[in-house]
């Protein structure tokens, strides 16, 4: 997505009465022998969603050199001067320093501080380099993407679900992904968005998904919680180790008709 490095990989609401709360249909049948779980008989009270390649159909090219010559040429009017491949080079080298140095097994960065150092070290007048850094971000983002919208079989899936608590765990940049989801009319549909740049960590780190149960108030009722996304890795494998139910963003639409 944002990097080789950083690829998404295939990224406090109260519900004391989700439980009674009336729940669409939605079978989720389980392996033979165990019990089915559907959300008519209230067994899924919560939804953790996957960002990208899930709700959200997106291609970007942040290798060419087109990308970095735009945003070199708009941070000339902010007051830094450096060339396309001079930018392309230190972002690219800057992020593998950062996942380097940190301890996590599944290490996340924030483009913004990656950026903010670049600007700071090639300013030719003052600058602030923390703002500068969010922008630089977002253009970077706006100067490499070439697809953005959402699946529309995912949509009418969180309506399917409307009453259900839902979240969402994004291997993504809040710096940028929040104002996808809010531009693409998704982010008021859920109750909470995670994202892996706010923790220092992304999936398939299993605190992810503990901080999710915890903030849908279904910590100790894992199995009643359902993950879906797009990878094994990422989004199934995760949850099912820590006993949720988990389902693939293309079986999910089979299920309610969508597919």
């Amino acid at each position: 997505m944002y990097s080789n490095y950083l690829r998404e990989g295939r990224g406090e609401e109260e519900n004391s009465h989700a439980s009674k709360r009336e729940l669409g249909a939605f079978p989720l049948e389980r392996k033979k022998g165990e019990e089915e779980l559907n959300f008519e008989t209230c067994q899924v009270k919560g939804v953790i969603f996957d960002c990208y390649m899930t709700l959200i159909d997106i291609h970007t090219d942040e290798h060419s050199y087109e990308t970095y010559e735009i945003i070199s040429n708009w941070l000339s009017y902010q007051g830094v001067k450096i060339d396309p491949e001079k930018l392309r080079e230190a972002y690219m080298l800057k992020v593998r320093e950062k996942m380097d140095e940190s301890l996590e097994r599944y290490p996340e960065v924030r483009v913004e501080e990656i950026f903010s150092e670049i600007c700071r070290e090639n300013a030719i007048w003052r600058i602030n380099d923390t703002i500068l850094g969010s922008e630089t971000a977002r253009v970077f983002r706006a100067a490499s993407l070439r697809k953005l919208r959402p699946f529309p079989q995912s949509i009418k899936l969180i309506e399917h679900c409307i009453n259900i608590p839902k979240c969402i765990i994004s291997n993504g940049q809040r710096v940028f992904s929040e104002l996808e989801l809010r531009f693409l009319g998704l982010h008021d549909y859920f109750d909470f968005v995670i994202f892996s740049s706010d923790r220092g960590y992304k999936k398939p780190d299993l605190r992810l998904f503990m901080l999710a149960l915890e903030r849908l108030g279904l910590e100790y009722e894992p199995k009643s919680v359902l993950s879906i996304g797009d990878s094994y890795e990422n989004e199934i494998n995760p949850a099912k180790k820590i006993g949720m139910c988990a389902m693939h963003i293309e079986e999910a639409w089979e299920r309610v008709g969508l597919k």
